[in-house]
């Protein structure tokens, strides 16, 4: 009968949940930043024969404008 029988749940195994798109986003940012300007650090301590500094300042700017996109895209959490 057609009254009897449970409904089926709605959630499956290949669901995305909500907001997942904004955290892959932000982490794509994130890593995305850290790359991009870790390999100009690189460059630059390859021109100028440094040990590294210049890429480890890549580094930390690439994440500091990946929180800065991460924010002006995303907005500031309520």
């Amino acid at each position: 009968m057609a009254g009897d029988q449970n409904p089926r749940p709605t959630g499956g195994p290949d669901d995305v949940p909500p907001g997942a798109g904004q955290g892959w986003t932000a982490l794509s940012y994130l890593i995305a930043g850290m790359l991009v300007w870790g390999f100009v650090g690189w460059l630059v301590d390859q021109w100028l024969g440094s040990d590294g500094i210049a890429t480890g300042i890549g580094v930390v700017l690439g994440m500091a404008g990946g929180v800065f996109l991460v924010i002006r895209k995303l907005g500031t959490p309520t």
